[in-house]
């Protein structure tokens, strides 16, 4: 498939954290932007901030992304389709909460594109490294994921234990199984489908926030455990030391969206879009060089952290041609909007 370089896009659930920098960067990049969200009330604070790119952008109202034929009507025009719409927390009871929005979201949009999108030639769609990571088959030695693994444990665990599988189980579950049927829908129409699917797999992200966020407890569940675990540091040191995953830049992440549109060789990829893997001390002691009142612990060496599990980006530096931020960088524009908004 050729390349999206200008054009319409579509953004799903665009006044989400990722999203709104996915709208930025697209608007940036030059491109006209409709963005859905759930209700009008979420359209004021979107329009406000771009503003001054004017009739670049343009939201519309999907109150409920699991109706059939809910994006029928926003795909007639668009060159592509950005689908980053799909609930993340961890408090779900029923699975289904988690489940339904992300799988029905993710099909119905695909399925307008194929009925209504004459003019779609490229879907992104932003899944989660919670689609790849699985337990290690030899525990002892590092394990390095890519973009060729799947997380179908937490698949099975969610359908054997239901309601009582674990929070981050059930939202890894939801993750999965709505990415493989994004995968299955296209292997299925093959080339009936106008168009490609790129799919994007991030860790967690951190980073600026420039979606409406009443207070810092309102912030998005990876913002915020940044903010409780980096700023109100709650751990102890051997804690901050020993406990971390993976992470990315939202701008990058954001900036992933734009790359998977503009380059031919992304056509039919998944991307794993991390940067590298952490410990929370090394975001507490990076914080403490800008802000000294958060305190360092000197004694850490990364040298001699644990990182028994890490993904491979290779395939997004190559491919997508990203570079990523690094800790000092995330660290010093996180705690100056932080500030910017009252909250440090």
């Amino acid at each position: 498939m050729p390349a999206i370089s200008t054009g319409k896009v579509l953004v799903t659930g665009a006044n989400g954290y990722i999203a709104v920098w996915v709208v930025k960067s697209l608007l940036d990049a030059g491109f006209a932007v409709r963005g859905t969200v759930r209700s009008e009330s979420k359209a004021g604070h979107l329009r406000k901030i771009f503003a001054s790119y004017g009739d670049k952008l343009e939201i519309v109202v999907v109150d409920d992304i699991t109706k059939e034929g809910a994006f029928d009507a926003h795909v007639t025009d668009v060159d592509a389709i950005a689908h980053t719409a799909s609930p993340f927390h961890l408090k779900a009871d029923d699975p289904d909460e988690l489940i339904l929005p992300a799988l029905h979201g993710t099909l119905g949009v695909l399925r307008s594109a194929r009925a209504h999108g004459a003019h779609v030639r490229r879907v992104v769609v932003t899944s989660s490294v919670a689609a790849i990571m699985h337990s290690n088959p030899h525990p002892g030695q590092p394990l390095v994921l890519t973009e060729a693994d799947w997380n179908d444990e937490d698949v099975a665990t969610t359908r054997a234990l239901g309601r009582a599988a674990d929070g981050a189980v059930k939202y890894r579950a939801s993750k999965s199984l709505a990415e493989r049927a994004a995968w299955d829908f296209v292997e299925k129409e093959g080339k009936a489908l106008g168009w490609d699917l790129v799919v994007l797999n991030p860790p967690y992200v951190f980073g600026p926030v420039l979606h409406e966020v009443g207070s810092a407890e309102e912030l998005n569940q990876s913002a915020h455990d940044w903010y409780v675990n980096v700023v109100k540091s709650p751990l102890d040191d051997e804690a901050r030391a020993s406990v971390g995953a993976s992470w990315v830049d939202v701008r990058d992440i954001a900036q992933a969206h734009v790359l998977a549109l503009l380059k031919p060789e992304a056509s039919g990829s998944r991307f794993v879009i991390s940067s590298s893997a952490f410990k929370w001390q090394d975001w507490v002691n990076a914080a403490h060089e800008f802000e000294p009142s958060i305190p360092a612990n000197p004694s850490y060496d990364r040298s001699k952290a644990d990182f028994p599990l890490t993904y491979d980006n290779t395939k997004a530096r190559t491919v997508l041609g990203i570079k990523f931020r690094t800790i000092e960088e995330t660290t010093k524009d996180t705690l100056e909007d932080l500030k910017a908004h009252g909250w440090l």
